[in-house]
């Protein structure tokens, strides 16, 4: 069955913002516009069709990027075919950053939603700088138009000021605040408002004569930028000559692809004002799979042999299993986004990041949480497999004939414990089943047992991020579990090289223990993790020891040497030992790497880390001193202090530890007037006495 829709016609494109920028809502009118769906849910009624799980419509904040597809030809250009437009809806709260890197990493575009009354908030500069990261073209919507505060002007200088001088105004507003009613295309220099049921009809006006001045300053603005790229149209441009609105399309798309222009559209999506035309610039600017590089793979068993993989349907099969999601009627469902070749519903793909084969027995197409059952899927698109059992997020499926690894989704640690334990016997084992489903669906949640109380700690990227899976535990599972309060995630490192021998020797009649194996511990860089180079010379240790010796310094490590916290950022060389014939096995290394590494590591400086957040404190002037004290006095840095419209904005760097319970904090000392935003930033060591309470705390 040969493809609907050609690559050129494909867009893959994921909407982000921060949480309450309208994301939803503008995803919501999209599937509306696009005729994919007829009666439009808002999120403030709990009833928006992409927030699908029940948390989502009960909390109004989008928590997993639900992936949909839908049809879209331009208003503005009557001669461009219909296009295909799959779209992954990424939430905006801080807690579930994960989701947004995961969704990133198979966009080929992006729409970034900002709230017209604040410009840039603190998590649509994070987002933005995660779609920095994987280079992902964007446009811009400065959404919420229409409410008291709102102003296009002061957007988009926020946009420039703490995001990318590359912004540039392709519309301007007509009216702002509650006299919001239209805008004006200053590529077509033509002015529409948007009539009849829910804004469906774009209808073409006057552009206001108070505007006319402002129209000419802003396009001006937009033509140089646009001209920029393009030595012809500058030369046009330059001479005075006019631009077509062909050719003033084709020069903002050229710069759009290659990250040099990010085009602002404004409007409101609970209003009904402008999304239609966000759509046409989809269309018209964001890039199809063809216009993209090619993603890079890796041979499974020559990791210096690279392929650049382009979206071509003749070349073998090559997909990223990018999100895992467990659906009440069918079981797991594996996304994925095919980067090369054709995969059919019944095959058998070979996952190679774990050299298994698995068969997708189903393919299914989504539209928010109702699903089409699918043939076929093309390079480019993005689908769900039912039947995958072992694959999981950041996993590669391909060809076995072309085996490929795609470079993997990297996910950042969890900061926060919680012990957890069901309230009663039965439902232990239903715990157990549920918290390991949950852990396959968010990779930077993690369970394990405490050795020493043997408690359940679940550990995640903040309380938000930890209630909603213990909610969802609840309500998806029926497993009541009582929780303990929050515990930060500590770590240990060491600030010093340091060498250490471990020898363990057990005569006891019969067989004895023998192993002896000297390392040497050094610190490096914060999260590159644990490296271990084996440098042995002459087979003092022979080669089938070492992965024991490498076990024992990783189990040892887990374990801590101060407090009992994992260690991180160790580089471990084993460099010298001896072995015996009869006695050595592979337990005996492994307790003496466990001893080497204990002795190399008290000589080699060790402190405890502790996780340091971000934060930001939007708050009123008279509010202001109390807000920095405060900070102050929970060991906080204070870095900046702006502006944003009438209200102060203070960022700080805060230690986890000093930050639970901060929001009842704020709100009391505000009045509830402030509010705050936070994320993690890197670890720190802790003050000697901050250290000292905390080895105690651990007795």
């Amino acid at each position: 069955m040969p493809r609907e829709y050609t690559l050129q016609k494909t867009r893959n494109i994921g909407i982000m913002a921060h949480i309450d920028a309208g994301k939803t809502t503008t995803t919501e009118r999209v599937l509306f516009y696009t005729g994919k769906k007829h009666k439009i849910g808002e999120v403030h009624e709990g009833a928006a069709e992409m927030d699908w799980m029940e948390q989502e419509k009960e909390r109004g904040i989008t928590i997993t990027s639900a992936a949909t597809t839908c049809f879209w030809k331009p208003l503005t250009k009557k001669d461009v075919e219909m296009h295909r437009v799959n779209i992954i809806d990424t939430p905006g709260h801080v807690d579930f950053t994960v989701e947004v890197e995961r969704s990133l990493r198979v966009l080929d575009g992006a729409v970034a939603v900002f709230d017209g009354s604040q410009g840039v908030e603190p998590q649509s500069e994070t987002v933005w700088r995660q779609a920095d990261k994987y280079e992902v073209p964007r446009i811009c919507f400065v959404n919420k138009m229409d409410k008291t505060g709102a102003d296009f002007f002061m957007s988009l200088k926020s946009i420039a000021d703490r995001l990318t001088h590359k912004a540039v105004a392709v519309q301007l507003p007509i009216g702002q605040e509650s006299e919001f009613r239209g805008v004006v295309d200053l590529v077509e220099k033509k002015a529409y408002t948007f009539q009849g049921h829910l804004g469906v009809d774009l209808v073409e006006i006057d552009i206001p004569e108070d505007m006319n001045a402002q129209v000419e300053t802003y396009r001006a603005m937009l033509l140089e930028k646009a001209a920029e790229g393009n030595d012809t149209i500058m030369n046009k441009y330059l001479n005075g000559e006019e631009l077509t609105i062909e050719e003033i399309r084709e020069s903002i798309r050229a710069q759009v692809l290659t990250n040099e222009m990010y085009p602002v559209y404004c409007g409101s999506a609970l209003a009904n004002i402008g999304v239609q035309l966000v759509l046409d610039g989809v269309v018209f600017y964001l890039p199809s799979p063809l216009d993209v590089p090619p993603a890079i793979g890796t041979d499974p068993d020559d990791e210096e042999k690279k392929y650049g993989i382009t979206a071509d349907d003749s070349a073998p099969f090559t997909a990223l299993a990018f999100k895992i999601a467990t659906d009440p009627y069918v079981g797991k469902l594996t996304f994925f986004r095919v980067y090369s070749g054709v995969v059919k519903s019944g095959s058998y793909v070979l996952n190679t990041t774990t050299g298994e084969k698995e068969r997708i027995s189903r393919i299914v197409q989504l539209h928010a949480n109702s699903r089409e059952e699918v043939q076929e899927v093309y390079a480019g698109d993005i689908a769900a497999a039912i039947g995958l059992k072992r694959t999981t997020t950041g996993h590669t499926l391909s060809d076995e004939n072309r085996p490929i690894v795609l470079e993997k989704i990297t996910f950042p640690e969890p900061v926060i414990h919680i012990a957890i334990e069901p309230k009663t016997k039965q439902d232990q084992e239903k715990m157990g089943m549920a918290l390991q489903k949950l852990a396959e669906e968010d990779p930077t949640f993690k369970v394990h047992t405490d050795d020493e109380t043997l408690q359940t700690i679940i550990s995640g990227m903040g309380e938000l991020h930890l209630d909603i899976l213990v909610d969802r535990m609840k309500r998806e599972f029926g497993v009541e579990a009582n929780i303990g309060a929050p515990q930060v995630a500590y770590r240990e490192a060491i600030k010093a090289s340091a060498e250490a021998q471990g020898k363990y020797v057990k005569q006891s009649g019969g067989r004895g223990q023998f192993g002896d194996c000297s390392i040497r511990l050094e610190p490096t860089p914060e999260g590159t993790g644990f490296e271990f180079v084996d440098d042995i010379k002459g087979g003092a240790i022979p080669k089938e020891y070492i992965p024991a010796i490498q076990k024992g310094i990783r189990e040892s490590m887990d374990k801590g040497i101060i407090a009992g916290y994992q260690m991180l950022d160790i580089k471990a060389t084993v460099y010298d030992g001896s072995y015996h014939d009869v006695d050595s096995s592979e337990i005996a290394f492994k307790m003496a790497a466990s001893m080497a590494f204990k002795a190399a590591a008290q000589k080699a400086n060790p402190v405890v880390m502790e996780p340091i957040m971000k934060v930001e404190v939007t708050t009123p002037e008279t509010n202001m001193g109390d807000v920095i004290g405060d900070i102050s006095s929970k060991r906080g840095t204070i870095e900046e202090m702006t502006d944003r419209g009438n209200a102060k904005v203070v960022r700080a760097k805060v230690p986890l530890a000093e930050m639970f319970g901060y929001v009842n904090n704020l709100r009391s000392m505000t009045q509830g007037r402030a509010s705050y935003s936070m994320e993690f930033s890197h670890y720190q060591e802790v003050p000697k006495n901050v250290e000292a309470e905390i080895v105690a705390g651990k007795k």
